[in-house]
Formats: C-alpha cells, sequence, structure tokens
C-alpha cells in the first residue's frame, strides 16, 4: 500500500450536490478533482482524441445493448492492431488506467467515472455515495435549470438512469447497492460541509493520517 496518496471516489445522484461536495473537498484539502478532465489524460495516455472519450459516452448511452449486456472492466487494455481498439470498453480501460496511475503519485478526487470499482483494491481509495431527498434534489435541480417541474423531474430521471446504467455496464454491479461504498450519505441532512467534514474524519480514521484542512469559507 502507498501510504502516501489517497484517493476520495463520489458516486452520486442527480441534484445530490455531489459534485459540489467534490469541489470543496478539492479546494479544502489542497488535491485535484477529477472528473471530465479524466478524459483529457486518457487522451494523452493512449494517443486518441478526447472527443471520442466523450463520444463513448454518448454511444453507450444511446445504445439497446446498453441497458441488457456488460463490459465489466478487467484491466486489460486492447492492443491498437485490434478492431476494438476504439470501442467504448477500451476507451473505458484507459480511463482506469489513469485513475490507478494518479494513485501512485497524488492524492485526488474524483467524480463517476466508476472509480470505485477501478480503485476497490486500494486500501487508501474511499468509495462514497452522495444522495438526498427526492424532494431536496429536485429543489435543487430546478434552481439550476430554471425550467418547469416536469422538466426538472425528467431531468433528474434520465440523468440517475444513466449513471445506473454506466455503473452496470462497466461494472456488473447495481449503483445503489450500499455494499459498493464505504460510506453512504444523506447530503440533505448533513449538509454539503457535514458531509465534506465525515468523510474528512473516515479517510484519518482509516488511513491513520491527519489531514490539512484547509479555510472551510
Amino acid at each position: 500500500m502507498n501510504e502516501k496518496y489517497f484517493a476520495i471516489c463520489i458516486t452520486r445522484t442527480c441534484g445530490s450536490g455531489g459534485t459540489e461536495i467534490g469541489k470543496m473537498l478539492s479546494e479544502q484539502l489542497g488535491i485535484d478533482l477529477y472528473d471530465r478532465k479524466l478524459l483529457r489524460l486518457a487522451s494523452d495516455d493512449s494517443g486518441i482524441n478526447e472527443t471520442l472519450f466523450a463520444k463513448a459516452d454518448q454511444d453507450v448511452k444511446k445504445t439497446l445493448l446498453y441497458k441488457v449486456s456488460k463490459s465489466v472492466y478487467n484491466g486489460e487494455i486492447i492492443p491498437p492492431e485490434s478492431g476494438n481498439f476504439l470501442s467504448d470498453r477500451n476507451l473505458f480501460e484507459f480511463q482506469a488506467r489513469v485513475l490507478q496511475g494518479l494513485l501512485q503519485k497524488e492524492s485526488f478526487v474524483v467524480l463517476g467515472r466508476a472509480a470505485d470499482f477501478v480503485l476497490r483494491d486500494h486500501e487508501n481509495a474511499v468509495s462514497i455515495f452522495l444522495t438526498a431527498s427526492p424532494e431536496a434534489c429536485f429543489q435543487r435541480e430546478q434552481e439550476i435549470m430554471q425550467t418547469d417541474s416536469i422538466g426538472v423531474t425528467r431531468h433528474i430521471k434520465s440523468i440517475n438512469k444513466y449513471r445506473g446504467n454506466y455503473y452496470k455496464y462497466h461494472t456488473g454491479n447495481k449503483w445503489k447497492n450500499v455494499e459498493n461504498y464505504d460510506l453512504c450519505l444523506r447530503t440533505d441532512v448533513l449538509g454539503y460541509q457535514g458531509c465534506v467534514d465525515v468523510i474528512c474524519d473516515y479517510l484519518e480514521t482509516r488511513l491513520g493520517i491527519t489531514l490539512d484542512r484547509k479555510n472551510k469559507d
């Protein structure tokens, strides 16, 4: 185990504020936050255009196979000479390889990307599931979207369905299964800063470290 670095892997429901909590953790701990930025790193690592990684996410989202099949991550990169080099599975493998490499060089927060599964064998990778009540999620998304209630409800349902399918496709597991995660937190109960504090406390206890927590304001 590399005791110097850790990863906080955040999985979140739409409207729970998980993205904001990830940013707060990044700022207060002085570490990087990876989400879409991971696609650029995977592009640099593989030599594959970044737009193809984003397109792969969309293609997997649209295909009917996404709902009934699995392409579970196993750490095996498909070689360039293969006809499947640009497949959605291989592009995910490159993202996973980047995450594995990052943990050897730095501590970070990562949003989504089934990072909890990719880094499941690392003792210093902590997996967090963030959610909130339907009412709280609706209120937050409505404030952001500034649209009618039907549009907000459809948006939340669509995003959660996509995230659940993405997770199932790449891990073979159910997205909301509490057994997948070290901590499952209600953001509307604890508040964003409360969630940050619980995650940091858990990290310190689990890894036996003292975090340098910056200004919370």
